[in-house]
């Protein structure tokens, strides 16, 4: 019996009701709606996020290749005007790419090495500098956070759409109960003011 009862609680917009208005059954299902949209639509937009962001990075480590590159010139704060949060400077450096031409460009590299260091560059398969990949680990955590930012943010943007749609349907309510009102007021009456 509390079954039934709670079951009639929850379908209540749904029952036949004599005061049920166009207005209530939209109310109805558009929460449905909105609330499937957050559940499958949220979770699809993060498991597609989060699996597009996994073969971005997987493809990535495939393309970047880590070479061994000479340093030109001395690694000091003096020499260099940019310096990173990690206490590194830019300085100049020479390594061979993929294709065999020797290159040089300004990379960030630790403070105090000397001329003729070696250091650990990433270049992609066209032999431009690029950035070290993230490592599988780092990847399934970065896709994850991806992926859950798309899900809440398509869920947040349902949300906030039902919401005004619903904030929308309440104006209209109370406009046609404040006609009603007016027509139904002088029925009853002296009035009290």
């Amino acid at each position: 019996m509390d079954g039934n009862k709670s079951a009639r609680k929850l379908f209540w917009r749904w029952r036949s009701n004599p005061l049920r208005r166009h207005d209530d059954i939209v109310e109805a299902w558009l929460v449905l709606g909105v609330w499937a949209v957050v559940a499958v639509g949220g979770t699809a937009a993060g498991l597609v996020t989060a699996h597009a962001t996994d073969e971005t990075l997987a493809r990535q480590r495939a393309e970047r290749h880590s070479v061994q590159a000479v340093l030109l010139t001395d690694a000091r704060e003096r020499a260099s005007s940019v310096r990173s949060a990690s206490g590194q400077v830019l300085a100049d450096v020479r390594w061979t790419a993929v294709d065999g031409s020797v290159r040089t460009d300004r990379t960030p590299v630790d403070t105090g090495m000397r001329a003729g260091s070696h250091v650990v560059l990433w270049q992609d398969d066209l032999g431009s500098l690029a950035t070290q990949p993230p490592s599988p680990a780092e990847a399934a955590v970065e896709a994850g956070v991806m992926g859950s930012f798309a899900g809440l943010a398509l869920a947040g943007a349902a949300y906030a759409l039902g919401a005004v749609t619903r904030w929308r349907l309440d104006l209209r309510r109370i406009g046609e109960w404040g006609r009603e009102w007016d027509l139904a007021g002088p029925q009853w009456g002296h009035r009290t003011t």
